[in-house]
């Protein structure tokens, strides 16, 4: 599969096309009696036996990308050319050009896929056909392989991202099933079909679809006020009016948080503005309380550019999201601190959760959920247990007992319990702390009564936590990377649905036992840790989110990448 990585191709170059207008209009008249088909093959053929020698090999100055699998297309057709013919380009081709025109539309550059080369080499080939001269076979192929590089290049940017992400963030993995681009090609070019293999390649997702329907609403409203002016408002609460009510509202109205024709005057903040501005925050994040403060004036000035780049680069995330993420399956999204589980296309439970702080950030990867334990013991991980157990251990002795935390000796699966007594903790420092530190189930347990298991190679799995009052907060990245869950009951009696041995009243009864029992999920659940700071949420409305980790910045540098700069050499 060609994949995208920071490196590759993300740079479109200046044509300079006047050689090849000289060059074409000398074509010798010794090769007239060749067939102008097996002519373009011959050049075809040049050009890709040299780019299969070559580790970076550009044509008319654009840096073919797909040099591992462009060789191997175009012998399988025996290097006839795919997109055009001495006569012209193909519709295949038209369309194809016109799906790069429209890459814009996909939250993606037109210009990263060739296109003014190929724009600039159609013009050429078509003055030179508008004076009645033959045109040279080497436009022709040089066409055809650009063409096929941007087919590729194109298509696994929508089918993967532009950006691979694990070469962006140390903690986000993608499991995308790879795909193979030169089969797909060489069976569309021969059957005409690639406008209907097009249509498979961007996600199938709903989130995706809607995120992009936004963005063309956010361009049009772009287009139509350029810029937003900054509002400069006092503090707004329902009951006042003015002008500053009058500017506030035609902010509300743009964003389509308050409607039009729902206002009694338009100077007044009345319940139906103080409606839309619950609206407004909840779609932002914020304290629901109706009142215009700080924070809901910064999120009614934030610049529509970014907002539109913010609504690029959550498309680019979903591009990473596996196409099948199955009939059930939990998200977690972490910059909104909630999460959702979905069974065959219907929403049956959310729930707001704690995520990891940002020095020890919740991952990004998808998994399978197959176990629950009631009543866990914490195995304390020993970056926990010397950067936030051992301090409070020096501190006080008492530590250890009130936490009903357990000593052993090491980690192996053998290890001795030892007495905390005989420990002189003071000369424990990180590098000779070799314990093994477990924590008893019980309500002062740092799990709560339940975790939910999904093999990852971060360690991370959600749990219950005893401290409650965090899910009051509106802002709610306090973990150590693991995630904490408001309802945990709820959740396991919504995965564990269907299973007759484990009803809700079943799962309770153990959890007051207070016994340890781990539970086999008959049918393993889709789990995906999601980080979206744009979506489009069950009611079809917009939402945007304070990127909590900092990662849109450096997602949009390496959107932004481009390749080196080269002047045009002929090749022939």
């Amino acid at each position: 599969m060609l994949r995208p990585t920071k490196n590759n191709c993300r740079s479109i170059f200046l044509i300079v096309l006047l050689p090849m207008v000289i060059q074409a209009l000398s074509y010798t008249s010794a090769l007239a009696d060749v067939p102008p088909s097996r002519l373009v093959k011959d050049h075809l053929k040049k050009r890709v036996e040299l780019a299969s020698t070559q580790e970076r090999f550009r044509c008319r100055g654009e840096l073919i990308c797909g040099v591992s699998q462009i060789p191997l297309f175009y012998q399988r057709r025996g290097f006839r050319p795919a997109w055009c013919s001495e006569k012209g380009i193909s519709p295949q081709a038209e369309y194809l050009i016109g799906e790069i025109k429209r890459a814009d539309t996909e939250g993606l550059r037109p210009e990263d896929y060739h296109l003014a080369a190929i724009l600039s080499l159609s013009d050429t080939i078509e003055n030179i056909q508008s004076m009645g001269k033959k045109v040279h076979p080497g436009l022709w192929a040089d066409l055809d392989l650009i063409l096929t590089d941007a087919f590729m290049l194109y298509a696994s940017h929508l089918y993967a991202g532009r950006v691979n992400p694990e070469t962006v963030h140390s903690d986000w993995t993608v499991s995308i099933q790879t795909i193979d681009l030169t089969n797909i090609l060489q069976l569309a070019a021969k059957e005409n079909q690639i406008e209907k293999v097009f249509t498979g390649f961007s996600p199938n997702h709903p989130g995706y679809s809607k995120l992009k329907a936004y963005l063309a609403r956010y361009r049009s409203i772009e287009k139509k006020f350029q810029e937003l002016p900054l509002l400069d408002l006092p503090l707004l609460r329902k009951g006042d009016q003015g002008r500053s009510v009058e500017d506030l509202c035609k902010r509300l109205i743009i964003f389509g948080d308050l409607h039009p024709d729902k206002r009694s005057r338009a100077d007044i903040f009345d319940e139906t503005v103080e409606r839309a501005v619950l609206e407004c925050q909840k779609r932002h994040g914020l304290k629901q309380d109706g009142i215009v403060g700080p924070q809901t004036l910064g999120v009614l000035n934030t610049p529509l550019q970014k907002r539109i780049r913010q609504i690029e680069l959550n498309m680019e995330r979903w591009r990473w999201i596996p196409r099948d993420i199955g009939d059930r399956y939990l998200i977690v999204n972490i910059a909104d601190f909630k999460l959702w589980v979905s069974k065959e296309g219907s929403r049956a439970l959310d729930m707001r959760v704690v995520v990891g702080r940002p020095f020890r950030r919740t991952p990004v990867f998808s998994s399978r959920m197959t176990s629950i334990v009631i009543n866990p013991y914490w195995h304390i991980p020993p970056r926990l247990a010397i950067e936030d157990i051992l301090p409070e251990i020096k501190k006080s002795y008492q530590y250890i007992e009130d936490q009903k935390i357990k000593v052993f000796k090491d980690w192996s699966s053998r290890s001795e319990e030892m007495d905390p007594k005989a420990i002189d903790w003071n000369r424990i420092e990180p590098a000779n702390f070799t314990y093994k530190l477990r924590q008893e189930p019980g309500p002062r347990n740092a799990l709560g009564l339940m975790k939910f298991i999904f093999p990852n190679k971060f360690a991370v799995y959600l749990h219950d936590t005893p401290e409650r009052s965090l899910f009051r907060e509106t802002h709610r990245d306090f973990s150590s990377g693991c995630i904490r869950v408001e309802k945990p009951v709820s959740l396991a009696a919504c995965i564990l649905g269907g299973d007759p041995l484990w009803t809700r009243e079943k799962i309770v009864e153990v959890l007051k036992s207070g016994m340890t029992q781990v539970v086999k999920i008959r049918k393993p659940i889709r789990v995906h840790i999601q980080y979206w700071t744009a979506w489009v949420d069950e009611t079809g409305r917009l939402n945007f989110r304070h990127d909590i980790y900092n990662r849109d910045e450096p997602l949009d540098r390496a959107l932004k990448e481009r390749g080196p700069r080269t002047h045009f050499t002929p090749l022939y």
